[in-house]
């Protein structure tokens, strides 16, 4: 597949945007990069920080901080994609926590946070042979991408989803706390003033809610051949 393009990922929390993500991206040859973890990272440097807790967010400190806040992905050819590296530091699995998941959406609301960050994956997309996902791509990082996807599934079904994988790496987390979770997300992030989650208007949406990976993954690298067609 010699004309590459860009393919943007949009949807709700816990639809397997980054899974899907990471099949084309290997299976394409095209360069992954997983926004969410750039919000977990900003997120885990406030926590750390002492910037954000169950009682306060000091909003202002964290947008001071900013120009001080590295984020990198690098290749792990173990695993097979790139981790996320805050300040040098390999933060994959401490950014994947229930804890973080519960402040990640407000962190993201914060227009400089949002400004900082799109700036960076506009810049990671400027040659195409890219495929993003997270909740403003279609509509915000790359308006003109020539394939958008919006993904989204019943709340309970995504939050059967993160519970079995939070159980699986050892969090002692409750179906419960994850389904709140996952609400108290779908409300933020279609609420928020500064980039709300929202279908672009020439985006494809597909409701996995009953589809296995193998049969999404199909759904959409039929629709990547159809766009790379018409090229």
């Amino acid at each position: 597949m010699d004309k590459k393009i860009t393919i943007a990922i949009d949807g709700f929390s816990s639809t397997g945007k980054s899974t899907l993500a990471k099949q084309l991206a290997k299976h394409l040859g095209y360069v992954y990069v997983d926004t969410g973890a750039m919000y977990r990272a900003v997120t885990f440097f406030a926590m750390q920080n002492g910037y954000i807790n169950i009682d306060s967010f000091d909003k202002e400190t964290l947008i001071n901080s900013l120009p001080i806040i590295k984020l990198q992905f690098k290749f792990n050819p173990d695993l097979g994609f790139a981790e996320m590296y805050l300040n040098d530091i390999n933060v994959e699995t401490e950014i994947r926590t229930i804890e973080v998941s519960n402040f990640v959406s407000k962190v993201a609301e914060i227009s400089e946070v949002r400004a900082k960050l799109v700036e960076q994956q506009k810049e990671m997309g400027k040659d195409k042979g890219i495929v993003m996902d997270g909740r403003d791509i279609g509509t915000v990082v790359f308006p003109d991408a020539e394939l958008k996807i919006f993904m989204t599934a019943g709340a309970d079904t995504r939050a059967q989803r993160r519970f079995d994988e939070l159980q699986e790496k050892g969090d002692s987390v409750t179906y419960e706390e994850v389904l709140k979770n996952v609400e108290e997300r779908d409300y933020i992030d279609t609420h928020r003033k500064d980039s709300p989650l929202v279908m672009a208007d020439d985006a494809i949406e597909i409701d996995n809610s009953y589809l296995t990976r193998e049969e999404q993954f199909k759904v959409v690298l039929d629709l990547v051949d159809e766009v790379v067609k018409t090229l």
